[in-house]
C-alpha cells in the first residue's frame, strides 16, 4: 500500500530519528508481522487456557524492567506479553468463564477490531469519520428495530453500561429541566429518579456524579419490578423524579422487570422511562425471550452491551434515545475550537453521551452483523436461554443444591446446602486453580450463593454438570 521510505534498518535504529516509530521500514514490517501472527495464533486457537492472575510480586519479578531508555525490542516485548502477562490475566471469552457476565466476541468481530485500529478511524464525528458513523448508526437502528423503537431513534456507542445509564440519566433531567422552564414551572429543590432496589449499581454511581436521589422501589417477591410499586414512588416524590430506570435483565439474577406496567404510567406521570438492559435486552432478539420484554418498545432511552451478549469485544455499549435530540441538546460540548462541527446538521457521535474523544467501538457488532447475519444472533442467544434451563433443571435434581431462583434469561443462581461463605471461596479458588472454571461466589438478601452466567455459545451441559459434581 505504502512504500517503504529511505530509512534502512541502521537508520531506523539510529538516535536522534524522530520518525522512527512511525515510518515504514524494515523495523515496522517485522514488529508488525510478529503481533499478527501472535493475534492470529490466539484468535485461531481452540484450547487457549483460562489462565488466572498472579501477585504483584510476582509479576514484579517476572516483568520488571520492561520501559528502558533505548526499548528492549518488539520481540522481547511481545514474548514478555505472550509469555507472562497474558497468562495473568483470566481469559473472559473462555466457555467455562462464568462469573459477573463474560464475553464471547465472534471471531469477526474480534478480527476487525484489529483492522478498526489499523485503519486509524476516529468516531466521534461525521466530518472525520462519516463512513464509520454511517456503519455504527447502521448497527444502532437495527438494535432500535429489534426493540420496537421507531424508525427516527438513534444514538450513541460508549464505552460501557455505567457511562451509558449515566449519559442517558443526563439527558433525561436536562429535558425535564427544558420543559419546565417552557411553562415556568418551578424546580424541585431536589431531582430523583426511580429504581429497583436490585437495579444495577451504576445507577446510584450515575446519581451520585450528577448529585440527585435515588429512590430504591422494592421488588415483587419474583424480583421484578412492577408498575404498582412505582407509582407509589412518584406520588410520594411527585414534582421531582425527572426518570424512571427499568432493568431489562439484572445482572445478579438475570430478571426482567415488567416494563410494559411501568410504561403504563406514563400517561399519568410526566418522567422518562430509561431501560437498563445491559447484559439481558440482547435475549429480546430471540423468540423464547422477546414476550418478557413488551413495554421496551415505549422506553425514552434504552443501553445494550454488545460486549456481553451481543457477542462483540470489549468494550461497547449501545446508547439509543427514543427522540436523538434530546441526547444532542444534553451533551454536544461548545468551545471556539469545536465551532466547525457543533454548527453543522451532520451527525456527530460525539454530541449523544459524556464523551468527545471517541473510538469506532460499534464497527466490530456491525462486521460481525454483516458477515453472519441476524439470525446467527438469534440462535446463539437461544441456545444459551436453552442451556440455563437445562442446567437449572439439573440443579434441581440434585439433593445437596437448591435453585435460589428460577432463571428468565441465562443467569442460574443456587446454592450448595450447609456450605459457608468459607467454603464458597475455597471451591471457586480450587475451580481456577484446576483450570477448571471461572465461578465465584455471590449473594442474596444475606445468603451466599453462586451463578452461572452462560452468554458463549460454546459452553456445554456437560462442562456445567462436570463443574456441579465438584461440589
Amino acid at each position: 500500500m505504502t512504500r517503504e521510505n529511505n530509512n534502512s534498518p541502521g537508520n531506523a535504529a539510529a538516535a536522534g530519528n524522530p520518525g522512527r516509530m512511525h515510518s515504514v521500514s524494515t523495523e515496522t514490517t517485522q514488529l508488525i508481522d510478529l503481533v499478527l501472527d501472535y493475534s492470529r495464533r490466539r484468535m485461531l486457537s481452540s484450547d487457549t487456557p483460562l489462565d488466572k492472575p498472579e501477585s504483584e510480586a510476582t509479576l514484579d519479578r517476572l516483568a520488571a524492567g520492561a520501559l528502558t531508555e533505548g526499548g528492549i525490542g518488539a520481540e522481547r516485548a511481545l514474548a514478555l506479553f505472550e509469555d507472562v502477562l497474558a497468562p495473568a490475566c483470566i481469559t473472559t471469552d473462555h466457555p467455562q468463564y462464568l462469573s459477573f457476565i463474560p464475553t464471547a466476541p465472534t471471531k469477526a468481530a474480534t478480527a476487525f477490531d484489529l483492522v478498526v485500529s489499523a485503519s486509524a478511524v476516529y468516531g466521534g464525528s461525521w466530518l472525520e469519520g462519516s463512513g464509520a458513523v454511517y456503519a455504527e448508526n447502521q448497527a444502532l437502528s437495527w438494535l432500535a428495530n429489534e426493540f420496537g423503537l421507531p424508525a427516527t431513534a438513534g444514538g450513541v456507542f460508549v464505552q460501557g453500561g455505567t457511562l451509558g445509564n449515566l449519559s442517558a440519566l443526563v439527558a433525561a433531567r436536562d429535558h425535564a429541566r427544558r420543559a419546565r422552564r417552557e411553562i415556568g414551572a418551578a424546580m424541585p429543590t431536589r431531582w430523583a429518579v426511580v429504581c429497583s432496589a436490585e437495579a444495577h449499581s451504576s445507577i446510584a454511581s450515575a446519581a451520585q456524579v450528577m448529585d440527585v436521589d435515588v429512590v430504591p422501589v422494592a421488588p415483587r417477591d419474583s424480583g421484578s419490578l412492577g408498575g404498582e410499586a412505582v407509582r407509589a414512588a412518584l406520588e410520594e416524590y411527585e414534582g421531582s423524579v425527572f426518570a424512571v430506570v427499568a432493568t431489562a435483565g439484572s445482572t445478579n439474577f438475570g430478571i426482567v422487570d415488567d416494563v410494559a406496567s411501568i410504561a403504563a404510567l406514563k400517561g399519568e406521570f410526566d418522567f422518562w422511562l430509561h431501560v437498563d438492559g445491559a447484559y439481558g435486552l440482547a435475549a429480546m432478539l430471540s423468540p423464547l425471550a422477546r414476550p418478557l420484554f413488551a413495554g421496551v418498545e415505549h422506553a425514552d432511552s434504552v443501553i445494550v452491551d454488545p460486549h456481553k451478549w451481543l457477542f462483540a469485544p470489549f468494550d461497547a455499549c449501545a446508547l439509543i434515545y427514543r427522540d436523538p435530540e434530546a441526547g444532542r441538546k444534553a451533551h454536544t460540548q461548545h468551545a471556539e475550537y469545536l465551532d466547525t462541527l457543533t454548527q453543522m446538521s451532520d451527525w456527530s457521535p460525539s454530541d449523544y453521551a459524556a464523551h468527545l474523544t471517541r473510538r469506532a467501538r460499534g464497527l466490530p457488532l456491525w462486521f460481525s452483523l454483516a458477515t453472519y447475519g441476524a439470525g446467527a444472533y438469534r440462535d446463539a442467544i437461544g441456545a444459551a436461554l436453552q442451556l440455563a434451563q437445562q442446567i437449572a433443571e439439573e440443579i434441581e435434581r440434585r439433593p445437596h443444591l437448591r435453585l435460589v431462583r428460577r432463571p428468565q434469561l441465562s443467569v442460574v443462581v443456587f446454592e450448595r446446602d450447609g456450605w459457608l461463605p468459607a467454603d464458597y471461596e475455597a471451591w471457586s479458588a480450587r475451580l481456577l486453580g484446576e483450570q477448571r472454571a471461572f465461578v465465584t461466589p455471590s449473594s442474596h438478601a444475606g445468603r451466599t450463593n453462586t451463578r452461572f452466567a452462560i452468554v458463549n455459545p460454546l459452553t456445554t451441559f456437560e462442562q456445567l454438570t462436570g463443574i456441579l459434581d465438584t461440589m
